[in-house]
Parts: structure tokens; sequence; C-alpha cells
């Protein structure tokens, strides 16, 4: 049998693909083909640099694809066209790799197979990694034969698909010592700007700073910190973002939703600051899911208060950390992974 993988553009969707792809190969054991795994996903975004060159799936196949949403009227039509077109290659697609289940996370990328699984009657199961569902998974929800997320209470699988080191890292945290800036491998002005405009009165606290600047600001970030006599851990892309987050006692954070479920799963209480032009606003909705369980904070970015972050800092964090190691669930990537099998 084979199991269809598909959906991308960005590396938020990518992630999700490639935790439960590692889950069915780890649960089939080394060498075994019981199930072929097959990845479909677009020319565009990040598909190509996440898969083109993984050896899991036995076949990678990449449409020329595009967003239809952010095109002007002919480039809709054009977009309209391309995906049509897909849409046949992806039925082809199932019918040559006798596809027993599609597995969709959602993006531009995901549409031609998700399309072509209902059309050619094969079970679809989609992943939404947002509280605001996207377009195409708001569309397809009806017609998917599961349809999992984790801040839906319908979902049949609440646990969000990480690495379990983030759950080995959990621990109690009281009084914040260390704290971690986080607004994504490519950096977030505002939080880059809060950082330092507070980061005198966090030396004072005897606070230590970690800050993930984004690989074009590590230079002009670690600048300033000089110039006001401050040492803090300054990088961009990291590999070792578990120990990062293992290390602090509390972030400040963007809510994409890779990053707001490591730092549950790690215990880190956070304030959340979305990124603002998100679609369907799905940052901000994502931080309110914990904030509505009093296991977060979420600040919007034009509406940035320093004093109130301080008195954050002084709280005692001890409550929260138990709060978020009690409500994250484990083993999501394990999960889909049994739930595509029995499919």
């Amino acid at each position: 049998m084979s199991i269809l993988m598909t959906g991308g553009g960005t590396g938020g969707h990518l992630a999700i693909i490639k935790a439960v792809k590692e889950a069915l190969m780890k649960e089939q054991g080394a060498g075994s083909r019981e199930q072929v795994l097959v990845y479909v996903g677009s020319t565009k975004g990040q598909d190509r640099q996440w898969f083109e060159n993984d050896n899991d799936f036995e076949e990678k196949y990449f449409f020329d694809t595009r967003g239809v949403v952010n095109q002007g009227g002919l480039g809709k039509i054009k977009s309209l066209f391309m995906m049509a077109g897909a849409t046949l290659k992806a039925i082809r697609l199932i019918r040559k790799h006798k596809a027993k289940v599609v597995f969709s996370v959602g993006g531009f990328s995901a549409a031609p197979m998700a399309f072509a699984a209902k059309l050619t009657g094969t079970p679809l199961v989609i992943h939404e990694q947002n509280a605001a569902l996207g377009l195409l998974n708001k569309f397809l929800k009806p017609y998917a034969t599961e349809f999992i997320s984790s801040y839906l209470k319908e979902s049949p699988i609440k646990a969000y698909p990480i690495k379990e080191v983030f759950f080995q890292n959990a621990h109690l945290r009281h009084e914040v010592k260390t704290i971690i800036f986080l607004g994504g491998s490519q950096g977030a002005q505002a939080i880059n700007t809060l950082a330092l405009q507070i980061a005198p009165k966090l030396k004072e606290k005897g606070i230590k700073i970690i800050h993930q600047a984004g690989a074009n600001n590590i230079e002009e970030v670690q600048k300033a910190y000089e110039e006001l006599g401050i040492k803090a851990e300054v990088f961009g892309f990291t590999t070792k973002l578990a120990d990062y987050m293992n290390e602090a006692d509390f972030a400040i954070a963007r809510a994409g939703a890779s990053t707001l479920w490591e730092l549950s799963a790690t215990a880190v209480p956070t304030l959340y600051i979305p990124y603002p032009y998100a679609a369907s606003d799905h940052q901000y909705y994502n931080a309110s899911f914990l904030v509505e369980k009093n296991l977060a904070w979420v600040m919007r970015e034009n509406k940035i208060d320093k004093e109130k972050v301080f008195s954050l800092l002084d709280k005692d964090m001890s409550s929260v950390s138990q709060g978020l190691m009690e409500s994250v669930e484990k083993n999501g990537s394990q999960k889909i992974a049994k739930l595509l099998k029995e499919l």
C-alpha cells in the first residue's frame, strides 16, 4: 500500500509532514516496505528544499502550482488553470501508486492532491496547524475522512506532532532567571526592538538573555547589546532550539504553531506577540487558545507595554509551567501515523 503525503509551501506545514513521516518509518522498521511513502508538493515555496533529497520517500513530485488568493484577477485565473492541470496529474498518481490514504497539511501545495483524493474516493486525512483554519483546509474540512487539529474539541487527535525532546526537557519554572526572545529564523523586528529596550532592566535583575534575532539581524543586534554593555546569546537559524528553550524560564515569542507547541511542551511560560499580518490573524488565535486557559499571555505588536512585561517577569511562573505540563498531550506524530496505517 502507499500513503501519499502532500502540502507545504512554508516550514510550518512541512515540519508536520517530516514528523509524521519519521513516525511512520520508525514504526515499520528499517528496510521494511510495509507502506510506501510518496510526497507531492509544489515547485514554489520550500517543498523541494525539504524533501527533494529525502530517501524515505519512494517518489517525490513537485507540481507547478502557486497560491490563488494572493493573485490579481488574471493571476487568479492562471493559478486556477495550473491547479486544474495539477489535479489531473494527482489523480494519475493516486492510481499509479495505488494510494490507500492521502495525508494533507494544507497550503496551496496540497490543493491538487487533496482535490484528487476526493475525486477518486481515496480517504483524506487533514492536519490543521493553526487555531484559525487555512482557506484550503476550511473548504475541505466537510469532505475529510478525518480532520486533525489541536484546537478543536471534535478532533480525533489533540496532540501536536513535535519532537519528543521538547517533552523530555519539560521542567517546572519558578523565578525568571533566563529569558528567551524568539522571532523565528528570519527574526521579528518588534521583538528585537523590545528585547533591546528592556535589556538594561533585565541586566539589573540578573536575568540572562537568549535571543533569536534572525539570520539577517545577528550582527546588528549583537552590536546593540555590546553597546549596552550586556552579554547575550544571539543567533539566527539554529539546530539547538530545544536546548535554548530548555534553558529558559520565560519566553517572548511569535505565535506560529510549531513555536507555540514546542514552548508549551517544554513548559516555558510565554508572552506571545503575534505576527500582525499572518493569514486570518492565525497567530493571535493560536496564542488566545492558551491565554483562555490561563497558560500564556498575549500582546498585540502595536500595543507592546514594557511595564506589563516587567510585571510578568516578577511573577512566580510555577502555576503556568505546571499547567502546561499537565495539559499538552504527547506522541502526536505517532498517533497520526497509527491513524494513517489504520485507514
